[in-house]
């Protein structure tokens, strides 16, 4: 009998599979320094020293959130890091810290080789900073004509994040800000974000011009992750429609859309609001301190959750993906799944199977 046989052809369409996988993301593995180009979203009170070393550790690249450390605290996250972990992983600073530049010098002194800009839109300068310093800069884009004028200041890599992602989110969703921007921006590497769960969706990003993917509600649920075991379970009970973001009840009074799980503190949140504006509107409050009150509200909320377990009334961040997230598993293993998937994704159709399992 001449020919492969069917186990012969499988393992050669597998293999020709992990070949065309590392063709469509080598770009990102290249600017990350990683095995593969997956990201870990970087979370507040999550995405620490030992979520961040085991994203990198399993070949991916892990992402210290910053948040509102101040420069020493931040300085000692980053060597706790390095003594779990050899390989590179980045800093997430925050555009509007009081203490920015400051942040910048203490990863460049601590020799972070990337440092993501995020929460608003980075300064000429700052970005300057980061280079000259020698490390890498990426940012986030919510739009095509932003992402151009960032490229042009500087931005050596962008991240498009769609509403489907968990905590501070735009209005528009991943699928439309990659039709929008991927075509479009080829001059440095494009990460998508928002609501991703599966490899064979990466694939499809990849495909259309992507060179790699950030993941944070799956990895918020692993082994690794520090968050209490009361919010990996709220993430196991939840479905995608329990992920919301946060509602504005008047528009005198904006309100940060933040996507979370619905419960206790989101409910008390609209009677919140509905309160303050009633006492703004009998003269008891100035516009001023009503805004405050409303803002006001969710703060320490993020850490309650995650770190003290209180999911009734703290913010369970989540993104819509988490109704995908079905049990707590170790980072490797969720980073093997998504190479997985896609690769056998690529596998059935260089086998002419034109419909996943």
């Amino acid at each position: 009998m001449s020919g492969m046989s069917i186990i012969e052809s499988s393992d050669t369409a597998h293999a020709e599979a992990r070949r065309t996988l590392q063709a469509l993301w080598q770009r990102g593995c290249d600017f990350l320094g990683s095995e593969v180009a997956i990201l870990g979203g970087a979370m507040s009170w999550v995405s620490e020293r030992h979520l961040v070393s085991a994203i990198s550790n399993a070949g991916g690249f892990g992402v210290i959130a910053c948040g509102a450390m101040e420069p020493p605290r931040l300085a000692e996250e980053i060597a706790a890091t390095k003594a779990l972990t050899t390989r590179p992983f980045g800093v997430n600073l925050i555009t509007m810290h009081p203490r920015l530049e400051a942040l910048v010098d203490t990863c460049l002194e601590q020799g972070v080789g990337h440092i993501v800009l995020a929460g608003g839109v980075p300064g000429a300068a700052t970005i300057r900073k980061v280079r000259d310093g020698g490390a890498r800069v990426v940012a986030f884009t919510p739009a095509l004509a932003l992402g151009k004028r960032l490229v042009k200041l500087g931005i050596e890599a962008l991240v498009i994040e769609g509403s489907e992602a968990g905590g501070h989110v735009g209005p528009v969703s991943l699928n439309v800000l990659a039709q929008e921007i991927l075509p479009h921006i080829r001059d440095v590497p494009v990460f998508v974000a928002g609501g991703l769960a599966r490899g064979d969706t990466v694939l499809g990003y990849l495909e259309q011009g992507a060179s790699g993917a950030q993941l944070g509600t799956l990895f918020a649920a692993s082994t690794e992750s520090i968050a209490h075991e009361n919010f990996k379970a709220a993430f196991l009970r939840a479905n995608a429609r329990d992920a919301v973001t946060s509602v504005q009840l008047d528009e005198r009074f904006p309100v940060i859309p933040v996507r979370g799980l619905t419960n206790g503190g989101t409910r008390r949140f609209m009677a919140h609001q509905a309160e303050t504006v009633r006492r703004f509107q009998t003269g008891e409050l100035s516009r001023e301190d009503a805004q405050l009150a409303i803002e006001h509200f969710w703060a320490g909320a993020l850490r309650r959750a995650v770190v003290d377990g209180d999911v009734e009334e703290g913010s369970v961040m989540a993104g819509q993906s988490v109704g995908m997230v079905k049990a707590v598993r170790p980072v490797r293993e969720i980073i093997d799944e998504l190479v997985a998937q896609a690769v056998a994704a690529l596998a059935r159709r260089g086998q002419g199977v034109g419909r996943s399992v």
